[in-house]
C-alpha cells in the first residue's frame, strides 16, 4: 500500500508541474468522482488526464481527492479523451467534449474495473484551441475605447458596435427598450427598467460594457430591445493596488449658428474635469475594493433651432439654448471575506450625487425675425443622490461549477428639482416656479443555483421586488401665469414583482440548446390626489410566462450558427405614467399617462459566426413584433398653440433587420471592426383618447422606413507603446414618433501611450473631430408641423493621464 500511494505522489508532483507548464488560459472547469466498478466505492488518488482526440496530446492532468472526486482547469472547447488510470484497475478511456455554453463540465460518476496493469506512462506536449463565441453577448473593454477617454458611459457607448445614442438614449438596433443594469443589477443610476443619467457617469469608473440582444430567462424580463451590462472596476490584485488618474478637456469650440437676437450666450469652450481613483487591498481571507470618481462639466447641452407652421397659418421662428453645469460624484466601497474555499460573502455600498444646473433661453419670432413675441428664460436646478447597498452570499459545492447565490440589494434614490422661469412678454413679465420632490426605495432580493450536469448545466432561481415612489409637485404661479396650477398635489407608484425562472443547457459536439421559462408576477398601484383635475388612481397586475430558446449547429470548430427566440415585456416606468406636467419647454408641455399598460414583444434572431484566422464575420437576421407599443404622442387642443406630449398605447409595431460585423488583425500595426445595421421599423396606423389637458382624440397614420447605422472602429499599434484610434460613425435616416431624423455622421480620434514602464498611461483625443453631428428632425402634429436643427456641443476635446501602482 505504502508503494501505492508513493507511486501515486511521484505522478501527482509531475502531473502538477506539467499542467502548470504547458496549461494555457480558458474557460471550462471538467470535474467528476471516480469510483469503482464493483463495489461502487470512491477511489481516491486516481490519475485524471486530459487528451486531444486527434493526436492524444495531454493537455492537463490532476488526481482525485480523499472522496474520488477530481477537477480539471483551465479547458478550451474541443474534442478530448479522458484517460483514467489507477494501480490495480483497468485504464479507461473516455470522449469529452468541451462546448462554449457553460463554463463548467460535469461527467459524474466514472466507474473503474479491477485489473493488475500497471500504470501508463504520461508524457507532456501540446496546445489548447481558443474558445468560439456564444453569439448571445458582446463584451466591450472601456479601455480600449481610446476615442472616448475622459468622456462619460454614454459617450462611451456611441462608438460600440449595435449601439446609437438619440436625444440622450441609447438605441440598440434602433430600439431605445434597453434594460440598463450596473454589475448585474438594476440601480436608480440609471433607472429601474429605463434608462437615463448615463451621459453623467464617468466611464472612468467602469471595467467593460456586455451588449446582450438575447437575454436568457436568468434575466429580467424587462426590455424588448436587450440588456447593457455595465461592469464597474474592481480591483482583485493580490496585495495593495490601485489607479490614480487625471482627465480634462474642452468642449464647443466653435460656434455652429449664432443665437437668435435678445438672448445670452451660448457656452463656448466649456471645461471639462475626472479625477479618478482605484483602490484595492487582497490578503488571505479579505479583499477590500473602493472606487472614486468624481465628473464636473460645462456642456451646451441643446442648441436648436425650429420652425413651427400651424394649421391656421401662423409660423412660429424659435430658439431654445441650455447652457448645462453638471456635478457627479460616485463612490463604491466594499469587501469580499471568504470564510473558506466554499463560502465568499460579499458586502458593498454605492454612493452617487448628480448635480445640474441648466440656464436657457428660449426665444419665439414671427416668420422674419423682426419681431420677438416671447421670451422664456429658465432656471432649472436638480440634485440626485443614490444610495444603494449589497450583500452577497456565495456557496459552492464540492463539485466545480456547482453554486448557490443569494442576495439582498437596497436602494434609496431622491429626486429633487426646482425651475424657475421669467415669462417675458411685450406688455408684462411674469415670474413663476414649481418644486418637484421623489423619494424612491426598492428592495430586491435574489436567489441564483446553477448545477453542472454531464452535457451542460441546470440554472434556477427567484426574485422578489419591492418598489415605491412617492411624488410631490408643488406649484408657484406668477402673473399670467402658464402653469396648470390645478395639476399638482402627490402621487404615490407602488410595485411588487416575484419572479421564478429555469434554465437548462445542453452542449454537446455538434448541437447546443438554451431553453428557459421566466415566470412573473406584477402588482402596480399608482394611487393620485382625489383632487387632481384631470387623472385618477390607475395601475395594473398581470401573471405571465416569458419563454426563451437558444438552439446552435456547430459545422466545424470555426462555423457556428444560432436561432434566439424570447418573449419579453417593457412595463411603463414611474415618469412615463407621472401625472404632473414639465414645462422644460415653454410651449411644449410633457405628462405622463397613469391609464398606461405594458407592451409584450416576441423576437427571433438567426446569428452565424465564422472564426477567420485572424480575425471574425459575423452575422445576425433579427425580428421583433410588439403589442401595445409605447410611444410619447404631441398634439393640440382647440384655442390654444401649446403642444401636450403624452404617453400612449400605440398597437402594434414591427422591427426586423440585419447586423454584420466583420473584425481582422491585418497586421501586427494594424486592426480594424466594421459594424453594419439595416433595419426597417414600422409603427401601425392607430387613434387614441387623450384626457390631457381635456379629453381629446388623437389620430395617427402608418409610419414605416429602411433605417440602418455603419461603424468602422481602426485601431493602429505603432512602436514605443503607442495606440491610435479611429472611429467613424454614420446614421441613416430614421422615423421617431410622428416624424423623421435624418442622417448623422461623426469622426473620433484618439491616441494613447504608456509611459512609465507600463505603469503609467497618457492620452489625447478628440470626439466628432470635423464637428459634423447635427441633429435635424421633421415632426407632423395633429395642428402643427415643425422643422427643427439642434446644434449642441458634440467636439470634445480631451488630455488625460493615469497611474498603476
Amino acid at each position: 500500500m505504502k508503494i501505492i500511494h508513493f507511486r501515486n505522489w511521484i505522478v501527482l508532483i509531475g502531473l502538477i508541474l506539467s499542467s502548470q507548464a504547458f496549461a494555457q488560459s480558458g474557460n471550462v472547469t471538467i470535474s467528476g468522482t471516480i469510483k469503482g466498478k464493483s463495489d461502487n466505492i470512491a477511489l481516491p488518488y486516481v490519475q485524471v488526464v486530459l487528451k486531444t482526440e486527434i493526436d492524444s496530446t495531454l493537455v492537463i492532468g490532476t488526481i482525485t481527492d480523499e472522496e474520488g472526486l477530481f477537477s480539471l482547469s483551465p479547458v478550451k472547447t474541443g474534442n478530448y479523451v479522458l484517460v483514467v488510470t489507477s494501480f490495480g484497475y483497468k485504464p479507461l478511456r473516455k470522449p469529452v467534449y468541451v462546448g462554449s455554453l457553460s463554463d463548467f463540465l460535469d461527467l459524474s460518476v466514472i466507474a473503474l474495473e479491477v485489473s493488475v496493469e500497471s500504470l501508463e506512462e504520461v508524457v507532456i506536449t501540446g496546445q489548447i484551441e481558443e474558445v468560439s463565441d456564444k453569439l448571445d453577448k458582446k463584451v466591450f473593454s472601456v479601455e480600449d475605447n481610446v476615442s472616448q477617454s475622459g468622456g462619460s458611459i454614454l459617450q462611451a457607448m456611441q462608438n460600440l458596435p449595435g449601439i446609437t445614442v438619440q436625444d440622450g438614449k441609447v438605441q440598440l438596433r434602433g430600439n431605445e427598450k434597453v434594460t440598463i443594469l450596473i454589475d448585474g443589477k438594476q440601480t436608480a443610476l440609471t433607472g429601474f427598467g429605463d434608462q437615463y443619467g448615463l451621459d453623467n457617469i464617468p466611464a472612468s469608473a467602469i471595467e467593460r460594457i456586455e451588449i446582450i440582444n438575447n437575454p436568457s430567462s436568468k434575466y429580467d424580463a424587462n426590455g424588448n430591445a436587450g440588456i447593457i451590462n455595465i461592469i464597474m472596476k474592481k480591483n482583485r490584485q493580490e496585495g495593495f493596488s490601485g489607479k490614480v488618474g487625471m482627465n480634462g478637456g474642452l468642449g464647443a469650440l466653435w460656434v455652429k449658428k449664432e443665437n437668435l437676437p435678445t438672448i445670452r450666450p451660448q457656452y463656448q469652450y466649456t471645461p471639462k474635469i475626472n479625477p479618478t481613483l482605484s483602490l484595492s487591498y487582497r490578503k488571505n481571507k479579505m479583499n477590500f475594493f473602493f472606487q472614486g470618481d468624481y465628473l464636473y462639466t460645462q456642456t451646451l447641452n441643446k442648441n436648436e433651432f425650429v420652425t413651427r407652421t400651424y394649421d391656421d397659418g401662423t409660423i412660429i421662428d424659435q430658439q431654445t439654448k441650455r447652457n448645462r453645469n453638471t456635478h457627479f460624484a460616485n463612490a463604491k466601497l466594499g469587501f469580499d471575506y471568504s470564510f473558506n474555499d466554499k463560502n465568499t460573502l460579499t458586502i458593498s455600498g454605492l454612493y452617487g450625487m448628480e448635480k445640474i444646473i441648466d440656464n436657457g433661453d428660449q426665444p419665439f419670432f414671427n416668420r422674419d425675425s423682426s419681431d420677438r413675441i416671447r421670451l422664456w428664460k429658465f432656471l432649472e436646478d436638480e440634485l440626485k443622490t443614490t444610495v444603494m447597498g449589497t450583500v452577497i452570499y456565495q456557496h459552492k459545492f464540492q463539485q466545480a461549477g456547482h453554486v448557490l447565490n443569494t442576495g439582498f440589494n437596497y436602494t434609496f434614490h431622491r429626486e429633487n428639482e426646482k425651475y424657475f422661469f421669467d415669462n417675458i412678454y411685450p406688455t408684462f413679465t411674469g415670474h413663476d416656479a414649481f418644486k418637484l420632490l421623489s423619494d424612491e426605495q426598492v428592495a430586491d432580493f435574489n436567489l441564483d443555483y446553477v448545477k453542472p450536469l454531464k452535457f451542460g448545466r441546470l440554472e434556477t432561481g427567484a426574485k422578489f421586488r419591492y418598489r415605491t415612489i412617492p411624488t410631490d409637485m408643488q406649484f408657484y404661479p406668477g402673473i399670467n401665469s402658464p402653469l396648470d396650477t390645478t395639476a399638482g398635489g402627490w402621487a404615490n407608484y407602488n410595485e411588487v414583482i416575484p419572479a421564478i425562472y429555469g434554465n437548462y443547457i445542453v452542449d454537446r459536439k455538434k448541437v447546443e440548446a438554451e431553453i428557459g421559462l421566466r415566470v412573473e408576477y406584477v402588482l402596480l398601484n399608482y394611487q393620485v390626489n382625489p383632487n387632481h383635475s384631470t387623472y385618477k388612481s390607475d395601475g395594473y397586475n398581470y401573471i405571465q410566462p416569458f419563454p426563451t430558446m437558444r438552439l446552435a449547429y456547430k459545422f466545424n470548430d470555426k462555423n457556428k450558427i444560432s436561432l434566439f427566440y424570447n418573449r419579453r415585456v417593457d412595463r411603463p416606468n414611474e415618469v412615463d405614467i407621472r401625472i404632473f406636467p414639465k414645462y422644460d419647454d415653454a410651449e411644449i408641455i410633457k405628462v405622463g399617462n397613469p391609464a398606461l399598460k405594458p407592451q409584450f414583444t416576441n423576437s427571433l434572431e438567426l446569428g452565424f459566426k465564422s472564426a477567420l484566422e485572424k480575425g471574425y464575420f459575423y452575422t445576425a437576421l433579427y425580428g421583433k413584433e410588439a403589442s401595445g407599443t409605447i410611444t410619447r404622442i404631441s398634439s393640440t387642443i382647440a384655442g390654444s398653440n401649446l403642444i401636450y406630449a403624452v404617453f400612449q398605447n400605440a398597437g402594434k409595431s414591427y422591427n426586423a433587420g440585419i447586423e454584420m460585423t466583420f473584425s481582422m488583425d491585418v497586421a501586427k500595426w494594424y486592426s480594424f471592426n466594421v459594424n453594419g445595421n439595416v433595419y426597417y421599423n414600422q409603427i401601425n396606423a392607430f387613434s387614441v383618447e387623450n384626457k390631457y389637458p381635456i379629453v381629446h382624440t388623437f389620430s395617427a397614420d402608418q409610419q414605416s422606413i429602411y433605417s440602418g447605422n455603419a461603424k468602422l472602429n481602426n485601431t493602429f499599434h505603432f512602436k514605443k507603446d503607442i495606440d491610435i484610434q479611429l472611429v467613424a460613425v454614420y446614421l441613416a435616416p430614421d422615423i421617431i414618433p410622428q416624424g423623421k431624423i435624418d442622417s448623422r455622421f461623426s469622426l473620433d480620434l484618439g491616441i494613447k501611450k504608456k509611459i512609465q514602464k507600463g505603469k503609467g498611461e497618457v492620452f489625447l483625443n478628440a470626439t466628432d473631430l470635423l464637428n459634423t453631428m447635427v441633429v435635424r428632425k421633421t415632426i407632423q402634429g395633429d395642428g402643427f408641423s415643425y422643422v427643427s436643427t439642434d446644434y449642441y456641443e458634440t467636439q470634445v476635446v480631451r488630455i488625460g493621464y493615469s497611474y498603476k501602482f
